[in-house]
Protein backbone atom coordinates (compact mmCIF):
# COMPACT_ATOMS: atom_id res chain seq x y z
CA UNK A 1 0.00 0.00 0.00
CA UNK A 2 1.59 3.49 -1.34
CA UNK A 3 1.93 6.21 1.21
CA UNK A 4 -1.02 8.69 2.32
CA UNK A 5 -1.69 11.74 -0.06
CA UNK A 6 -1.96 14.80 1.51
CA UNK A 7 -2.89 18.19 -0.49
CA UNK A 8 -1.72 21.59 1.31
CA UNK A 9 -2.85 24.74 0.14
CA UNK A 10 -2.90 28.56 1.35
CA UNK A 11 -4.19 32.16 0.75
CA UNK A 12 -0.41 33.58 1.14
CA UNK A 13 0.85 32.42 -2.19
CA UNK A 14 2.19 29.71 -3.55
CA UNK A 15 5.93 31.23 -2.43
CA UNK A 16 5.06 31.90 0.96
CA UNK A 17 7.47 30.55 3.67
CA UNK A 18 4.54 29.25 6.02
CA UNK A 19 3.00 26.99 2.98
CA UNK A 20 7.17 26.10 2.17
CA UNK A 21 7.79 25.02 5.33
CA UNK A 22 4.51 23.47 6.14
CA UNK A 23 4.88 21.14 3.02
CA UNK A 24 8.46 20.20 3.43
CA UNK A 25 7.31 18.65 7.42
CA UNK A 26 4.56 16.54 6.39
CA UNK A 27 6.74 15.09 4.16
CA UNK A 28 7.70 12.92 7.15
CA UNK A 29 3.63 12.14 7.37
CA UNK A 30 2.70 11.56 3.77
CA UNK A 31 2.70 12.46 -0.14
CA UNK A 32 2.65 16.23 -0.53
CA UNK A 33 1.10 17.77 -3.23
CA UNK A 34 0.96 21.89 -3.26
CA UNK A 35 -1.25 23.52 -4.94
CA UNK A 36 -1.66 27.40 -3.95
CA UNK A 37 -2.57 30.96 -5.71
CA UNK A 38 0.13 32.50 -7.62
CA UNK A 39 -0.46 35.65 -5.52
CA UNK A 40 -1.74 36.66 -1.85
CA UNK A 41 -5.26 35.84 -1.55
CA UNK A 42 -6.09 37.12 1.90
CA UNK A 43 -9.56 37.51 3.17
CA UNK A 44 -10.89 36.38 0.03
CA UNK A 45 -13.48 33.75 1.96
CA UNK A 46 -14.74 30.91 0.17
CA UNK A 47 -15.31 32.59 -3.35
CA UNK A 48 -14.74 30.21 -6.16
CA UNK A 49 -13.99 31.55 -10.05
CA UNK A 50 -16.87 30.52 -11.89
CA UNK A 51 -16.85 33.56 -14.50
CA UNK A 52 -13.70 32.53 -15.80
CA UNK A 53 -10.74 30.13 -16.89
CA UNK A 54 -8.72 28.74 -14.72
CA UNK A 55 -4.61 28.80 -15.25
CA UNK A 56 -2.57 25.75 -13.65
CA UNK A 57 1.46 26.07 -13.96
CA UNK A 58 3.58 23.05 -12.56
CA UNK A 59 6.37 25.08 -11.16
CA UNK A 60 8.17 21.62 -9.68
CA UNK A 61 7.48 17.89 -8.75
CA UNK A 62 3.48 17.59 -7.10
CA UNK A 63 3.66 21.74 -6.92
CA UNK A 64 1.43 23.57 -8.64
CA UNK A 65 -0.13 27.63 -9.02
CA UNK A 66 -3.28 28.43 -9.78
CA UNK A 67 -4.71 32.06 -10.54
CA UNK A 68 -7.33 31.65 -8.74
CA UNK A 69 -8.50 31.44 -4.99
CA UNK A 70 -7.62 29.20 -2.15
CA UNK A 71 -11.18 27.24 -2.72
CA UNK A 72 -10.27 27.33 -6.54
CA UNK A 73 -7.07 25.60 -6.04
CA UNK A 74 -8.51 22.82 -3.43
CA UNK A 75 -11.21 22.10 -5.43
CA UNK A 76 -9.32 21.89 -8.79
CA UNK A 77 -6.20 20.10 -6.61
CA UNK A 78 -9.16 17.40 -5.35
CA UNK A 79 -11.17 17.16 -8.64
CA UNK A 80 -8.80 17.91 -11.40
CA UNK A 81 -4.61 17.66 -10.67
CA UNK A 82 -4.49 15.24 -7.87
CA UNK A 83 -4.48 11.44 -9.55
CA UNK A 84 -6.26 10.42 -6.34
CA UNK A 85 -7.98 11.81 -3.42
CA UNK A 86 -5.95 13.05 -0.65
CA UNK A 87 -6.24 11.66 2.62
CA UNK A 88 -6.00 14.99 4.06
CA UNK A 89 -6.31 18.79 3.18
CA UNK A 90 -3.90 21.06 5.12
CA UNK A 91 -4.46 24.58 5.15
CA UNK A 92 -1.41 27.44 6.06
CA UNK A 93 0.87 28.44 7.92
CA UNK A 94 -1.28 31.31 7.29
CA UNK A 95 0.33 34.35 8.31
CA UNK A 96 -1.44 36.27 11.04
CA UNK A 97 -4.25 34.81 13.02
CA UNK A 98 -7.54 33.28 12.35
CA UNK A 99 -9.17 33.98 15.11
CA UNK A 100 -13.47 34.26 16.33
CA UNK A 101 -15.49 35.75 13.85
CA UNK A 102 -12.50 36.36 11.11
CA UNK A 103 -12.85 32.76 9.98
CA UNK A 104 -15.74 34.11 7.57
CA UNK A 105 -13.10 35.89 5.71
CA UNK A 106 -10.47 33.55 6.01
CA UNK A 107 -8.87 32.24 2.64
CA UNK A 108 -6.79 29.67 4.56
CA UNK A 109 -10.14 28.65 6.41
CA UNK A 110 -12.10 28.61 3.75
CA UNK A 111 -9.37 26.58 1.83
CA UNK A 112 -9.93 23.72 4.69
CA UNK A 113 -13.64 24.28 4.62
CA UNK A 114 -13.44 23.25 0.63
CA UNK A 115 -11.60 20.01 1.54
CA UNK A 116 -14.37 19.36 4.36
CA UNK A 117 -17.22 20.15 1.49
CA UNK A 118 -15.45 17.83 -0.77
CA UNK A 119 -15.28 15.02 2.30
CA UNK A 120 -12.10 15.19 2.93
CA UNK A 121 -10.62 15.76 6.52
CA UNK A 122 -9.11 18.94 6.76
CA UNK A 123 -7.51 21.67 9.10
CA UNK A 124 -6.11 25.28 8.67
CA UNK A 125 -2.84 26.32 10.71
CA UNK A 126 -2.47 30.10 11.01
CA UNK A 127 0.76 31.59 13.17
CA UNK A 128 -0.89 34.40 15.55
CA UNK A 129 2.43 36.20 14.54
CA UNK A 130 2.97 38.41 11.58
CA UNK A 131 6.38 38.94 11.20
CA UNK A 132 6.92 34.77 11.25
CA UNK A 133 8.32 34.72 14.48
CA UNK A 134 7.28 30.77 15.85
CA UNK A 135 6.75 29.46 12.29
CA UNK A 136 8.92 26.67 13.10
CA UNK A 137 6.78 25.63 16.20
CA UNK A 138 3.35 26.18 14.16
CA UNK A 139 5.04 23.71 11.45
CA UNK A 140 6.47 21.35 13.77
CA UNK A 141 2.79 21.20 15.30
CA UNK A 142 0.99 21.05 11.92
CA UNK A 143 3.04 17.64 10.75
CA UNK A 144 2.23 16.39 14.59
CA UNK A 145 -1.29 17.12 14.25
CA UNK A 146 -1.82 15.79 10.61
CA UNK A 147 -0.22 13.00 11.55
CA UNK A 148 -3.24 12.34 14.73
CA UNK A 149 -5.87 13.54 12.37
CA UNK A 150 -4.44 10.36 9.85
CA UNK A 151 -4.72 7.77 12.65
CA UNK A 152 -7.71 8.67 14.39
CA UNK A 153 -9.66 10.76 12.18
CA UNK A 154 -11.76 13.76 12.69
CA UNK A 155 -15.86 13.88 13.04
CA UNK A 156 -17.97 14.32 9.70
CA UNK A 157 -18.44 17.30 8.15
CA UNK A 158 -16.07 18.90 10.49
CA UNK A 159 -12.52 21.16 9.84
CA UNK A 160 -10.54 22.26 12.48
CA UNK A 161 -9.24 25.83 13.02
CA UNK A 162 -5.87 25.93 14.49
CA UNK A 163 -4.11 29.24 15.69
CA UNK A 164 -0.39 28.70 17.17
CA UNK A 165 0.90 31.74 19.19
CA UNK A 166 4.34 32.96 19.12
CA UNK A 167 5.60 30.38 21.91
CA UNK A 168 3.41 27.52 23.00
CA UNK A 169 3.35 25.94 25.91
CA UNK A 170 0.40 23.41 25.68
CA UNK A 171 -2.61 23.36 23.39
CA UNK A 172 -6.41 23.74 24.42
CA UNK A 173 -9.52 22.48 22.45
CA UNK A 174 -11.86 25.86 22.09
CA UNK A 175 -15.39 27.50 20.88
CA UNK A 176 -15.00 30.47 18.70
CA UNK A 177 -14.40 33.67 20.51
CA UNK A 178 -16.32 37.31 19.26
CA UNK A 179 -14.46 39.87 17.53
CA UNK A 180 -15.56 43.76 16.95
CA UNK A 181 -13.83 46.76 15.29
CA UNK A 182 -13.71 49.93 17.33
CA UNK A 183 -13.89 51.54 13.76
CA UNK A 184 -15.38 49.65 11.21
CA UNK A 185 -14.65 52.19 8.66
CA UNK A 186 -12.40 54.92 8.31
CA UNK A 187 -13.58 58.27 5.52
CA UNK A 188 -10.69 59.82 3.63
CA UNK A 189 -10.19 62.07 0.87
CA UNK A 190 -7.78 61.29 -2.13
CA UNK A 191 -5.94 64.23 -3.67
CA UNK A 192 -8.64 64.66 -6.56
CA UNK A 193 -11.35 65.25 -3.91
CA UNK A 194 -13.05 62.61 -4.18
CA UNK A 195 -13.81 60.09 -0.78
CA UNK A 196 -12.22 56.75 -0.49
CA UNK A 197 -12.61 54.20 2.71
CA UNK A 198 -10.44 51.73 4.79
CA UNK A 199 -12.97 48.84 6.07
CA UNK A 200 -11.68 47.24 9.51
CA UNK A 201 -9.35 49.77 10.26
CA UNK A 202 -8.77 50.52 13.75
CA UNK A 203 -7.36 47.85 16.99
CA UNK A 204 -9.71 44.92 17.10
CA UNK A 205 -11.41 44.54 20.50
CA UNK A 206 -12.53 40.91 22.12
CA UNK A 207 -15.39 39.82 24.23
CA UNK A 208 -13.76 38.03 27.03
CA UNK A 209 -14.34 34.12 27.77
CA UNK A 210 -12.13 31.26 29.32
CA UNK A 211 -13.01 28.68 26.64
CA UNK A 212 -12.18 31.00 23.36
CA UNK A 213 -9.55 30.59 21.07
CA UNK A 214 -8.56 34.39 21.49
CA UNK A 215 -8.48 33.31 25.58
CA UNK A 216 -6.07 30.42 24.78
CA UNK A 217 -3.69 32.50 22.27
CA UNK A 218 -3.18 34.92 25.34
CA UNK A 219 -2.47 32.50 27.55
CA UNK A 220 0.49 30.96 24.92
CA UNK A 221 -1.27 27.81 24.41
CA UNK A 222 -2.40 26.35 20.63
CA UNK A 223 -6.01 26.55 20.04
CA UNK A 224 -7.60 24.30 18.35
CA UNK A 225 -11.09 24.81 17.19
CA UNK A 226 -13.62 22.38 15.61
CA UNK A 227 -15.68 24.09 13.14
CA UNK A 228 -18.98 22.53 12.01
CA UNK A 229 -20.51 23.12 8.25
CA UNK A 230 -24.15 23.02 9.40
CA UNK A 231 -24.62 26.60 10.48
CA UNK A 232 -28.03 25.90 11.41
CA UNK A 233 -29.07 27.45 14.45
CA UNK A 234 -31.36 24.88 15.78
CA UNK A 235 -32.97 26.72 18.45
CA UNK A 236 -33.46 29.37 16.65
CA UNK A 237 -35.21 26.90 14.32
CA UNK A 238 -37.47 25.59 16.65
CA UNK A 239 -38.81 29.08 18.03
CA UNK A 240 -39.14 30.51 14.52
CA UNK A 241 -41.55 28.06 13.52
CA UNK A 242 -44.57 29.80 15.27
CA UNK A 243 -43.83 32.44 12.11
CA UNK A 244 -45.19 29.61 9.51
CA UNK A 245 -48.40 30.59 10.09
CA UNK A 246 -48.22 34.25 10.10
CA UNK A 247 -48.30 34.17 6.65
CA UNK A 248 -50.71 34.22 3.93
CA UNK A 249 -50.89 32.77 -0.13
CA UNK A 250 -53.86 33.22 -2.18
CA UNK A 251 -54.11 30.70 -4.70
CA UNK A 252 -54.21 32.09 -8.03
CA UNK A 253 -56.88 30.81 -10.27
CA UNK A 254 -56.59 29.44 -13.52
CA UNK A 255 -56.98 31.22 -16.61
CA UNK A 256 -60.29 30.17 -18.65
CA UNK A 257 -59.37 29.29 -21.99
CA UNK A 258 -61.68 31.24 -25.03
CA UNK A 259 -63.62 29.35 -27.22
CA UNK A 260 -61.83 29.22 -30.16
CA UNK A 261 -63.84 31.26 -33.30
Amino acid sequence: MGRLVILVSNDDGIHAPGLVGLAEALEAVGTVYVVAPDRERSTVGHALTLHRPLRVDQIAARRYRINGTPSDCVNLGILGILPSRPSLVVAGVNNGGNLGDDVTYSGTVSAAMEGTLLGIPSVAISLVSDDGAGLQAAVRFGAALASLMLSKGIPKDTLLNVNVPTEPTGVKVTKLGRRTYSEKVVEETDPRGKRYYWIGAGPPLWEAGEETDFAAIQKGLISITPLHLDLTNYQALEALRGWESRFSFRRRRPRSRRASP
